[in-house]
């Protein structure tokens, strides 16, 4: 039996120059414009969802406020007096 070479399993002639295989993810270039786009568009939704969680936390507490008693009437409750 002649012995072979060990091939790498490719299939490729031994010798033969081997194709590199582009990477996904983050080999990309990115451009300032891009960035700033990105960012300001994650800054967008943050303020979003904390404008959304204030107006839930402010509901909340509203609705505890009415069953609380107070002293006169027409006295609102802060927040930290309403906890």
């Amino acid at each position: 039996m002649p012995a072979e070479a060990p091939s790498s399993g490719d299939g490729a002639e031994p010798g033969a120059p081997r194709e590199r295989r582009r990477r996904r993810g983050r080999a990309r270039a990115w451009t300032e414009a891009l960035l700033h786009t990105l960012k300001r568009s994650r800054r967008v939704k943050a303020n979003d969802r904390e404008r959304n969680r204030m107006h839930h936390l402010n509901a909340a507490l509203d609705e505890l406020r009415s069953v609380l008693p107070t002293f006169p009437d027409d006295t609102k409750l802060t927040k930290i007096e309403t906890l």
